[in-house]
């Protein structure tokens, strides 16, 4: 039974989970595509500058710099001409004395209808396409964030974050993972400077999988030489980010945010801009223009890597890509639209997507004095 379909699905049932207890490079990396228009614009480059309740998602620390009144974040994407859709929603609620915040972040990255051609093919040869049926492939996250005021002096003040994530994965009826970790995180602000620090998955992240097969189901993967998984446990190794920003002003009411960001993974060599053993580094770069603090213009780049020329035949010829991002906002009272137009390729293969987020401050009405007062 020749099935080439088959590899499809076993791309997405097998994504290097035969073995226990082991680390993946590329694991969840559904947590690592972004939240929020105005960080994706940036290159990813948020960690120190953070302020709103997408700070949950980059640097729980920044969730200190909400205000006073809860906050709501949202954002929907497409990937890929839509097949892959990504949803994210959070809420941050500051504390009655200003000093703390809490905040929950909620993240979904679902492919549907993806085709199961496990039973195409009939015992006698023949196909029956009949039998082709739809399943999705979905990953959730759940961030449960606590932010507080450790020191503030002058124009200054040191903020401290945590978060507590659990993670489900689905692929169809086949394959459920449920997973757990925790984030810290540090951020200064100053007037004009800014830096940050989040670790990532500090307590080791895992995914716990299990499979559920029909004995048919079982007889096809073995028949088409495909393994059967079996329950395993797949792990994330920690991540440091750090970051340092500053804000210059180029008018009385304009004025540029510069970030940068470097991304520190312990889990051997990467394709990026310093690459070891045990030690790699990929920066990120992000600039803002802020128009009275209600326009904004916004660039940046990530994901520096070396790739071979395109047009070199003999393929030795080496090039820097990397993948560019650039958005625009604007603000209105207690409502922010953020827009995003970022690569998912790099910039010699574009494959561009369009983001939008919305912000809300949940500003409660004030009463009426009446008139004996």
């Amino acid at each position: 039974m020749n099935m080439k379909n088959i590899r499809l699905l076993a791309l997405f049932l097998l994504p290097g989970l035969v073995g226990y207890g082991q680390f993946r490079k590329y694991s969840n990396e559904f947590l690592n595509i972004g939240a929020g228009a105005r960080g994706l614009a940036m290159g990813g480059a948020q960690v120190a500058s953070v302020q709103d309740g997408t700070a949950g998602y980059w640097n729980p620390a920044g969730l200190m710099g909400i205000g006073t009144v809860p906050q709501i974040n949202l954002m929907h994407a497409s990937y890929f001409a839509g097949i892959g859709k990504y949803d994210y929603a959070s809420l941050a609620l500051p504390s009655s004395d200003k000093k703390r915040v809490v905040g929950i972040t909620a993240l979904r990255f679902a492919v549907d209808d993806i085709m199961n051609t496990l039973f195409l093919v009939e015992p006698d040869g023949s196909l029956n396409y009949n039998n082709i049926q739809s399943f999705s492939s979905a990953d959730y996250g759940f961030l449960f964030s606590y932010a507080q005021l450790l020191k503030s002096k002058g124009e200054g003040s040191l903020r401290f974050g945590a978060n507590a994530k659990v993670i489900h994965r689905s692929v169809g009826k086949f394959a459920k993972a449920w997973g757990f970790g925790a984030d810290l995180g540090l951020q200064y602000t100053s007037k004009t400077w800014q830096w940050g620090i989040a670790a990532r998955d500090v307590t080791t992240t895992f995914n716990t999988w299990s499979f559920s097969f029909t004995d048919r189901e079982k007889e096809v993967l073995y028949l088409t030489n495909n393994e059967i998984p079996v329950k395993s446990t797949e792990l994330t190794a920690p991540r440091l980010v750090v970051g340092l920003g500053r804000r210059f002003a180029l008018g009385k009411q304009i004025h540029l945010l510069a970030e940068l960001n470097a991304d520190l993974t312990f889990d051997g060599k990467r394709n990026t801009v310093l690459s070891a053993d045990p030690v790699s580094v990929d920066p990120k770069l992000g600039l803002e223009l802020s128009v009275k603090d209600q326009f904004f213009l916004r660039a940046g780049v990530n994901n520096f890597q070396r790739a071979l020329a395109d047009g070199d035949t003999l393929n030795q010829k080496r090039v820097w890509i990397f993948q560019p991002g650039a958005g625009a906002g604007f603000r209105i009272q207690q409502a922010t639209i953020d827009y995003a137009f970022i690569n998912l390729a790099n910039q010699s293969n574009p494959l561009f997507t369009h983001v939008f987020s919305f912000r809300l401050n949940l500003v409660a009405n004030k009463p009426k004095k009446s008139s004996a007062e």
